[in-house]
């Protein structure tokens, strides 16, 4: 139950390699509603890696004033809502976004992580 607190704390400590170290090697991560040029899946943790390598570079994220983390059925799969706040880095101004995942996890790494976020997120951040 502590896997989203902590991998939102190494987001905002902008330790990239340590939120994808939460991956399994074999882990994926999948973006429902991606817009076009963005990813819509990244398959194992180095392509996590990868992804996230530059990402406080254009977000500047400071706080998830909100974190509800809710329980399954499967204690290996769970369902996260997050608000993040922020700075986007190339033009100053807010970020606001707020973020479902559903999580599936084995022996305490991700496997994965289904992210449904708001792509129309990405003009604004232009």
């Amino acid at each position: 139950m502590d896997l989203i607190p902590r991998a939102l704390q190494l987001l905002l400590d902008k330790d990239m390699m340590g939120f994808a170290g939460l991956w399994a090697e074999d882990g994926v991560a999948e973006f429902p509603f991606a817009p076009p040029g963005w990813p819509a899946r990244l398959e194992g943790r180095a392509a996590v890696e990868d992804y996230l390598r530059d990402y406080p570079k254009m977000l500047d994220i400071r706080s998830f004033p909100k974190q509800v983390v809710h329980q399954t059925t499967d204690p290996d799969v769970l369902i996260a809502e997050f608000d993040a706040e922020g700075v986007v880095v190339a033009t100053g101004k807010p970020y606001r976004a707020s973020y479902i995942a559903v999580v599936t996890t084995r022996e305490g790494e991700i496997v994965s992580y289904r992210d449904y976020w708001n792509p129309l997120l990405v003009q604004e951040m232009a």
